[in-house]
């Protein structure tokens, strides 16, 4: 199955609320992070997610400029624990700066990534751009990529 890119309002409420449910899955329990995951960004932001038996297993989501950043931005990258090792991350980093270049005419792209992806984002060209800090007590960096 393909990926879907839909913006906000294109969501069904079934859609919406499985997104939800796996960004709560990873980045709050899985993650141990108690944060605010609903964050008001999502209502101008395109949605980027693949399924499998109605369950949401990879989803990203792409923020216009000056939502989060002057620049625009992609966040909330998972991949569902179960199908982790099977290239989606990819697979989905892809799609979404396919969309950004040649459907959003956007050249630049800043990132907020764990550290540990650091690699992972090198290998599409990002660059880092700050020293390491914390963000709800996880290890990140600021990373940018310009085409």
């Amino acid at each position: 199955m393909n990926f879907q890119l839909k913006t906000f309002n294109e969501l069904t409420t079934t859609e919406l609320y499985n997104i939800l449910k796996e960004r709560t899955d990873v980045f709050v329990v899985e993650q141990n992070c108690p944060y605010p995951e609903v964050d008001g960004k999502d209502l101008q932001s395109y949605h980027l997610f693949k399924e499998e038996n109605g369950e949401i297993i990879a989803y990203l989501r792409i923020l216009p400029p000056g939502v989060s950043y002057p620049e625009l931005s992609i966040g909330r990258v998972l991949v569902k624990e179960d199908y982790r090792g099977q290239k989606l991350a990819r697979q989905m980093m892809e799609e979404a700066l396919s969309y950004i270049t040649s459907e959003l005419k956007e050249t630049t792209v800043k990132i907020q990534a764990q550290h540990y992806l650091e690699d992972f984002y090198c290998s599409f060209g990002f660059e880092v751009i700050s020293e390491v800090y914390l963000e709800d007590g996880i290890p990140h960096i600021d990373m940018l990529l310009k085409k």
